[in-house]
């Protein structure tokens, strides 16, 4: 159906979609206030958008593969106190980001936040650039959750088989072979995703016990005092708390981001505008408590062979950590499992990043935004953004053939792409609320305390995403360095000179393709 299309300061009005037999009241009432087409089938319920989140963040999981940085930076200790801190800030931000979901329901999610809640001069700027560093963050989460489950194949490969000729395109081309899948999952095997995610969060929760209890049960322990009390900075920092700070931002943070996935499956969520923040903070909750658990007991466990962990020919210091417990059958077992959950959370890296993709290029924020914002009628989906979302993960995994620190570099990545891109709608509403100006809230809102969550949450943010860019060691070679600054900044080059040339006259703002006779504007 042709749409009459405005930005959000139009005033005409027009007959609103015939509603899907799936949407609730309360989710054709937000589509019409943010004036949208509904365009994408609602398939999630609060467990199943649950079960795609919190297996999405993969936390438990990724604590095992993320945490060498922390190692290398602090040890156990690091992991440990970095750990807490970081489930504070992702609470924090969960509940910010939450509050804002509430309000706009839309697939859009931070970029159509920002639009709404910056003043009327900055609106279309500092929407766009959201945006923009949003789909960078998610594409980047993307390619981590592929290149993690394809090195720890290749990991495996080295712990099995010595004579194995380790090489790191070997790995890119394995990364590859993920994105595949993972591409197919995500398109033709898409109807079955919603169904899947059920059985995948049984699977999540089931493994952490599979895991965690011959870990515990099998591995030689250090003490108490090593785990919390003992700082050691391996990476050559002068500074401890540099030190620190740079172990926390890229091992700690990363099991605890991918929170805002739901908001940009709003548009498939029933009952979006309250299902998804409850999503959001439970899943934070959940995959915190979880992940802690695994804190502890690694920390515990990697202790009496922390030297030779770290120096693994495997890549991976938790392959060391396992066949000291249980062996090489053992190993191979329990590495397989962090694999394949690894590997089903890239199929909502990727579902997210299309989403977010697609819904920008619907409101003219790419490059060739027609082209991208296309749905496929037969699948309902936005085939062709799942596409362009599964060819970049696949360029950036070129890192891996140059650079012995490309797992920073991919980190570090997703980490500023989208922490940014919370930070940006965060400190808007921050400024809102010192300011004491309206605020139209959603069904689900923080409370009267809003305004300190949003200041611990920028906090947080800021810190994070600087010592994102940081090196894991010194001194720094061109094969070490962490080229997440050289990326990150030629993404945000390029998008700010398509920007000036083009996007400026092409992106107004979020796009209204419908108006209902109230529409909901906050400046």
């Amino acid at each position: 159906m042709d749409t009459e299309k405005h930005n959000h300061t139009g005033t005409t009005t027009a007959e609103l979609p015939a509603n899907n037999a799936r949407n609730t009241d309360q989710d054709d009432t937000a589509m019409a206030e943010l004036g949208k087409v509904q365009q994408l089938q609602r398939n999630f319920g609060f467990w199943t958008m649950l079960g795609l989140t919190a297996s999405m963040m993969c936390t438990w999981e990724a604590v095992f593969f993320a945490n060498s940085t922390a190692m290398l930076n602090g040890g156990p200790a690091t992991l440990v106190y970095g750990f807490i801190y970081a489930i504070l800030g992702a609470l924090s931000t969960a509940a910010s980001l939450g509050e804002m979901a509430s309000m706009y329901p839309t697939s859009g999610g931070q970029y159509h936040w920002a639009a709404m809640l910056a003043p009327k001069s900055q609106r279309v700027f500092l929407s766009w650039f959201c945006g923009w560093i949003a789909s960078i963050g998610w594409v980047a989460n993307t390619a981590a959750g592929a290149f993690f489950a394809a090195t720890m194949i290749q990991g495996i490969l080295m712990q099995n088989q010595p004579s194995y000729g380790y090489e790191r395109w070997h790995g890119t081309l394995l990364m590859w072979a993920v994105m595949l899948v993972v591409f197919l999952v995500n398109s033709v095997g898409t109807k079955l995703l919603a169904v899947a995610e059920g059985f995948i969060l049984v699977l999540h929760l089931s493994a952490f016990l599979a895991v965690l209890i011959p870990l515990v049960y099998f591995s030689p322990h250090g003490s108490a005092k090593a785990v919390f009390a003992t700082f050691t900075n391996n990476g050559g920092w002068k500074s401890d708390g540099l030190s620190w700070f740079i172990g926390f931002s890229l091992s700690a943070n990363l099991p605890l981001i991918g929170y805002d996935g739901p908001a940009h499956l709003a548009e498939e969520i029933r009952n979006a505008s309250t299902v998804v923040p409850w999503c959001m903070l439970s899943t934070v909750i959940l995959n915190g408590i979880l992940g802690f658990a695994i804190v502890i007991a690694f920390s515990f466990c990697i202790v009496p062979t922390i030297d030779d962990a770290l120096v693994s020919p495997t890549g991976y210091d938790l392959i060391e950590v396992f066949y000291t417990a249980m062996g090489t059958a053992g190993t191979a077992g329990m590495t397989a499992v962090l694999i394949i959950l690894m590997w089903c959370a890239t199929f909502g890296f990727l579902a997210t990043a299309s989403r977010q993709t697609w819904a920008f290029a619907r409101d003219q924020g790419l490059p060739f935004s027609n082209y991208f914002a296309h749905i496929n009628e037969r699948l309902a989906l936005p085939l062709r953004a799942i596409v362009l979302c599964s060819i970049i993960p696949c360029l950036i995994g070129l890192i891996n053939i140059g650079s012995t620190a490309a797992f920073n570099a991919i980190v570090s990545l997703t980490e500023a792409g989208l922490y940014i891109s919370y930070l940006i709608p965060i400190m808007l509403v921050i400024i809102k609320k010192a300011k004491g100006e309206h605020i139209h809230y959603g069904p689900w809102a923080i409370g009267r305390f809003g305004i300190l969550v949003n200041v611990f949450s920028a906090a947080f943010l800021v810190i994070s995403v600087f010592f994102s860019f940081f090196p894991p060691a010194i001194p720094v070679t061109a094969v070490t360095m962490n080229w997440s600054i050289v990326v990150f900044g030629g993404f945000v080059i390029i998008g700010l000179a398509w920007y000036a040339v083009l996007g400026r006259r092409q992106y107004s703002g979020p796009v209204v393709e419908i108006m209902t006779r109230v529409m909901r504007v906050d400046n």
